[in-house]
Parts: C-alpha cells; sequence; structure tokens
C-alpha cells in the first residue's frame, strides 16, 4: 500500500524510518506489542514500554525483577513476530531500579532503538553496547539537558547517543518540567527544538554523523507535524494519538476515557515520584486532589525516586489498573490535546489522516513560495 508521502523519512545511523512518527511508550502496559507492531507495519517506529511491563505476568508481586525481563524479552519477540520488517523500539526510564537489566534484555533481543526517559543516561553501561547495532536516543526536555548528556559522552565514551528526543512541556504524564512552566507560554516546543538543533551541530562535526531531532508533547496533527519540522526537527513522538485504537493494547474503558474526556478534564496532578504529571481527572484524581490517601502496598521498590512509606498512592498499580480497566482503582495519563479524539480508531487509518494533512499543507505552501 503506497501512500504519497512528502514527509522525508528519519534516518537514525543506517536504520531508515519511512514515516517519521515514534509512538511513544506508555506503560503500565499501554503500548506493548500489539500498538508497537502496528505502527512499525505503517512505516514508523512502534515503541513497548519497559516500565512496569513485569506487572502482566502472574509471578510479579513474588518476583518484580525477573518479571520484568521475561515480560520485556516476550513483547518483543511478539512485535518482531506481527511486523518482522518494522522498526520496534523499547522505552526504558533511568529512574527505574532494575534499568541495566532491561536494557541488557533490549540489546539481547536485537532492538532496533532504545529510548530512555525520566533521567539523564549518565554513567551508562557502556559496555553493554558493544558490537551492538542498537540506536541510543534519550528524552529529555532541553537543549541543556542535551548538552550534558552529548559532552558526558563524548568525553567519556568517544562517541555520542543516535539522536534526542526532546519533549515539550504539553505531554501527558509524568513531566520533565516544574509545575509553574506547565502554564507557561513563552515555552515553546518550536523554540526548544531550535536551541537544540544549535547545540547537536558541534557534535555532529565532530562525530561526522548526522544526529536527528525528535519532537515530541501536544503533536496531534499532520499540521502539527508539518509546523514543527520547520523548525528543524527530524521526526515526531506521539503517545496520546495511538491510545484510542483498536491496537493499542490497554483495555477498552481506559480508551474511553480518552473518548469522552473534555479539555476541562485534563489536568495536572503530584506523582509520588516528585514530579507534576497530567492525566485524565476521574473520581480517583479527584481523590488526589483533594488529599485522599490510598493504601500502598509495595511488593519491590521499582522507582529510584519513590519512598514508597510516605506516598499518597502507588503510581505503577493506579497506572495498571487503569490499563486493565479498572478506572476506580486509578487513571490514564494523557497529553494536553488528549480530548481531541471522539472515536476509535485503527493505526492505519490515523496514519492516512496525518499523512494526508501533511502533504495537503506542504503542497499549499509550495505553492505559495
Amino acid at each position: 500500500r503506497e501512500i504519497n508521502l512528502k514527509m522525508k523519512p528519519l534516518k537514525i545511523g543506517d536504520v531508515t524510518v519511512r514515516v517519521p512518527i515514534i509512538q511513544g511508550g506508555m506503560g503500565v502496559a499501554i503500548s506493548l506489542s500489539g500498538l508497537a507492531s502496528a505502527v512499525a507495519n505503517e512505516g514508523g517506529i512502534g515503541v513497548i514500554s519497559a516500565v512496569g511491563i513485569g506487572m502482566i505476568e502472574p509471578d510479579y508481586i513474588k518476583n518484580f525483577r525477573n518479571a520484568n525481563k521475561r515480560a520485556l524479552k516476550k513483547e518483543i519477540q511478539k512485535a518482531r513476530e506481527l511486523s518482522p520488517r518494522g522498526v520496534i523500539g523499547v522505552n526504558l526510564m533511568v529512574a527505574a531500579s532494575d534499568f541495566n537489566d532491561l536494557l541488557k534484555v533490549a540489546i539481547d533481543e536485537k532492538i532496533d532503538v532504545v529510548f530512555i526517559s525520566a533521567g539523564l543516561p549518565l554513567n551508562f553501561p557502556i559496555e553493554i553496547l558493544e558490537n551492538s547495532k542498537v540506536k541510543i536516543i534519550p528524552k529529555v526536555s532541553s537543549a541543556r539537558a542535551t548538552n550534558l548528556i552529548f559532552k558526558y559522552w563524548s568525553n567519556n565514551y568517544n562517541r555520542v547517543p543516535d539522536g534526542i528526543v526532546i519533549e515539550g512541556p504539553l505531554s501527558g504524564g509524568h513531566q520533565g518540567y516544574k509545575k509553574e512552566e506547565l502554564e507557561n507560554p513563552k515555552i515553546k516546543l518550536s523554540d526548544l527544538i531550535e536551541e537544540t538543533v544549535k547545540v547537536l551541530k558541534p557534535f555532529e562535526e565532530q562525530f561526522e554523523k548526522e544526529i536527528p531531532v525528535i519532537a515530541a508533547g501536544g503533536i496531534y496533527t499532520g499540521i502539527d507535524i508539518y509546523n514543527i519540522m520547520q523548525y528543524g526537527a527530524k521526526g515526531v513522538g506521539m503517545g496520546s494519538r495511538f491510545v484510542p485504537t483498536y491496537e493499542c493494547d490497554a483495555d477498552e474503558e481506559f480508551k474511553k476515557s480518552y473518548i469522552s474526556a473534555k479539555e476541562e478534564d485534563i489536568a495536572i496532578i503530584d506523582s509520588p515520584v516528585g514530579l507534576p504529571a497530567r492525566v485524565i481527572k476521574n473520581d480517583f484524581v479527584n481523590d488526589i486532589l483533594n488529599g485522599i490517601k490510598k493504601p500502598v502496598k509495595c511488593p519491590w521498590k521499582c522507582l529510584k525516586t519513590c519512598n514508597y512509606k510516605e506516598v499518597s498512592f502507588c503510581i505503577a498499580q493506579a497506572l495498571f489498573n487503569a490499563a486493565q480497566g479498572k478506572m476506580e482503582e486509578g487513571f490514564a495519563f494523557a497529553g494536553t490535546n488528549a480530548y481531541l479524539t471522539d472515536k476509535l480508531q485503527s493505526v492505519r487509518d490515523i496514519f492516512e489522516e496525518l499523512i494526508t494533512a501533511y502533504n495537503n499543507i506542504a503542497q499549499l505552501k509550495e505553492k505559495l513560495v
């Protein structure tokens, strides 16, 4: 199936992504092999979220570390079966206690791309990358953080990551911004992209390779994609857009929370991990906003930054409950524009919509030039 494509492919070293759209890695158990393979089959990068992935295994309470490794391996293999020629990625969190274990699984399984979020990948176990073709792409929220990572890698490992994702303040889930910054209209994704492109120039020259900047956070339409690419982005990350799809791995009730959400239902809460988080309001969220504590049982300290004895609820359990459709015991993470959807769609339909809108505006701009 061929669609006339005006978007340029995304090149990450020797990996070519035909459609420069990266599906966001959404945990817990929202983007697994089902969604990732569907996106990869449309020519984008399908991403499996490794955060709390072991919770889909029956023995996770007794054996969380092994359950995580086992589940990640299974989901990568399933995604490969469903999309043998597609580009498949994994999203790993530096803040996860078993980051190194999961990184090793991803590399052993010859994943195409590892996206690294929730912390800066300094003191990286670089030896794991020996003889590996896996591409490493950190996800950060500023040009400053980008510079820090690339300088550290350049000085200590004599190599640099293969790309960078810059996530602006309109994204869903945990934010790399202070609460007051999320409401600040002066923080624009377009500025962040331009600043990052400049920061990466000397590293591109030093290592003689192109380092693509990928823009994420609030991108929802083909016009959004076109506009942000005018500032130097070579690809886009999209999470919320792919939740209300048949192929998304979450329960139908989770998807319905997106479809029925209105603009005023998108709210910011304080997460137990010490960061603001963007969510869709429901009764559980209202309880949190009103200071009502939920009982916390911690089978295993999954996040380095979480003090489970003091938190008002367990973020991993709340997210997993929601993914299973128990919305009264959890909630959905969502980006600023998540409310724009009003129906379930296939991943294919979404790609066609995005590409058509992109092509239309690109043609229009060409005529005006």
